[in-house]
C-alpha cells in the first residue's frame, strides 16, 4: 500500500467550500502519516501567495501562475513552481492515493 497522498486543486478563493474540503482532506491524508502534497492549478495556484496558506507542501503548476502574471517572489517558502513530471517524480514507482478538486 502506498504510503502518499496527492490532492490537486484547481479552486481557489473563488469557491471556499471546495478549497476548504480539498485541505481538509489534505489535513486528514497528512494526519495518517502519510506524505502529502497539494498540486496547485488554474486559480488554485493563488493559494501559493504569501499571505494565503501556512504549512504543508505544494507544487504549483508554472503555466498557470505565469498565465496570471504572479511574482514568484511572493510564494510561500513551502511552495515551488512544479509541473506534472516532478509531480510524478515526487510520486514514484509506489503510487498515491489520488483526490481531484
Amino acid at each position: 500500500m502506498t504510503n502518499k497522498a496527492v490532492v490537486s486543486l484547481t479552486t481557489g478563493l473563488e469557491d471556499a467550500e471546495k478549497v476548504t474540503v480539498a485541505f481538509l482532506v489534505a489535513v486528514g491524508a497528512a494526519e495518517q502519516q502519510r506524505q502529502t502534497l497539494m498540486f496547485l492549478t488554474k486559480e488554485a495556484v493563488r493559494l501559493a501567495l504569501d499571505g494565503t496558506i501556512q504549512g504543508g507542501t505544494y507544487m504549483v503548476c508554472p503555466i498557470c501562475f505565469e498565465a496570471k502574471h504572479l511574482d514568484k517572489d511572493a510564494l510561500v517558502s513551502n511552495a515551488e513552481l512544479a509541473g506534472t513530471v516532478p509531480m510524478w517524480k515526487w510520486i514514484g514507482d509506489e503510487g498515491a492515493v489520488t483526490f481531484s478538486y
